[in-house]
């Protein structure tokens, strides 16, 4: 049987013939999974959203795959990403972790990780969750292209929506929250699709989002939502 040839930005892994994915993913097993599993599925989980939001942080200048292959250090880090117990960190910290060859060793980096873990507490003070305040800036993501293509997603570094969180975020005293780095964010955490058509995986992203209730202000949620990692 012959098997078209993917779509320009998919790949077909030889193991796997029947699957197109975007080849963003394609250098590692791992890479795979985290798009397969993760990317695109929408996250209701306050430590995995803060999560996201600093290693985002650290991905500047940096690939992701290289924060990604690095994550469970940066997980033993920062005390499984829990804002509480990050936010007590203080200098003696700071030095410790700048010591970390298992992390990116970055004090600007790991200082914003500190201050952004104490205005976690602040956001969940105001609207009960991380989470809440998140997906409040789904319904702004503005007029979305009618097919998620390469060249579309080409001109999608960033969005409305993007650039309004990242406004925000730094007025609250966030750091490491620039537009294209919230982009990034939604597009992980599922506030936006971005697989792209014809990856075997975007439609499982939709009925995830389909099937997901957003958490309102002052609820806190927990538990993540969509395909477990």
């Amino acid at each position: 049987m012959q098997v078209d040839a993917p779509a320009a930005g998919l790949f077909v892994d030889a193991a796997e013939p029947a699957l197109a994915r975007c080849a963003w993913c394609k250098a590692t097993p791992a890479y795979r999974h985290y798009h397969d599993h993760e990317w695109g599925h929408p996250v209701d989980d306050d430590r995995r959203l803060f999560e996201k939001v600093c290693l985002e942080g650290f991905q500047a200048g940096l690939s992701w795959l290289t924060i990604l292959d690095k994550r469970e250090n940066f997980r033993r880090a920062f005390a499984a990403f829990d804002a509480e117990q990050v936010a007590r960190y203080g200098a003696a910290d700071v030095e410790r972790l700048l010591g970390d060859a298992g992390i990116v060793r970055h004090r600007g980096k790991i200082e914003s990780t500190v201050n952004n873990a104490r205005r976690v507490i602040e956001m969940r003070a105001e609207f009960g969750s991380l989470a809440a305040y998140a997906w409040s800036y789904e319904a702004q993501a503005g007029p979305r292209p009618p097919r998620v293509t390469l060249a579309a997603l080409k001109t999608m570094t960033s969005s409305a929506a993007s650039v309004a969180l990242s406004q925000d975020l730094k007025r609250r005293g966030w750091s490491f929250v620039g537009p294209t780095t919230m982009y990034a964010f939604m597009q992980a955490m599922g506030l936006v699709n971005d697989h792209l058509e014809g990856c075997h995986v975007r439609e499982r992203a939709l009925a995830a989002r389909a099937a997901f209730t957003p958490p309102l202000p002052g609820c806190s949620q927990s538990a993540a939502a969509g395909l477990p990692i």
